[in-house]
């Protein structure tokens, strides 16, 4: 199967953006929704898997920010630490499916999710601790926060996102092998 063009992984990033805007509209009518869903991962994580690190890097601080500017979700407040969160989650599950090779896709793509997940969450944790609630940010919140809270909406990415990805391979939307993949 041929590569993916770089206007081809433009287009989808910029659909992944837009997802970035429209999915926490619909999540923010259950109370908590944003934050207990987090539906902004999806989009951007699927960016990463699909389309690559760059173009997952580039869907995790455009996405927050045009949704921000749009429909002031999430506030600006939040923006600069969930902008670093969902940039971490973009450009580390392009990267690490582009060196997980297990010989099954389905395992190569649930890798990839797992440590692009904790690796964004300990990132952004890192963050908040040091520059932006430094003095006033603890592991306990940190824990509630990213992973309890926040259980149901990782459930759902772990479930949603490969059969997602594997959907689009199958019906020869996207290409299977990223192995030696140009960006």
């Amino acid at each position: 199967m041929r590569k993916m063009s770089h206007i081809k992984k433009s287009v989808i990033t910029a659909l992944c953006i837009a997802l970035c805007v429209v999915l926490p509209l619909a999540f923010h009518a259950i109370p908590d929704g944003g934050t207990i869903y987090s539906p902004m991962h999806i989009p951007v994580l699927l960016c990463g898997l699909i389309c690559g690190a760059p173009f997952g890097l580039f869907c995790g601080l455009t996405g927050p920010l045009l949704s921000s500017l749009i429909t002031q979700m999430p506030p600006m407040a939040y923006l600069p630490p969930m902008m670093i969160e969902l940039a971490s989650y973009g450009c580390i599950s392009g990267l690490v499916l582009q060196v997980v090779h297990t010989g099954k896709r389905t395992a190569d793509l649930y890798i990839s999710l797992i440590i692009a997940m904790m690796s964004g969450r300990v990132i952004s944790g890192i963050v908040k601790a040091l520059i932006f609630s430094a003095g006033h940010y603890s592991i306990a919140m940190w824990v509630t926060g990213y992973f309890v809270t926040s259980l149901p909406g990782m459930i759902i990415q772990l479930i949603l996102i490969p059969i997602l990805v594997l959907a689009l391979e199958k019906s020869h939307l996207i290409p299977v092998c990223r192995k030696k993949q140009t960006e």
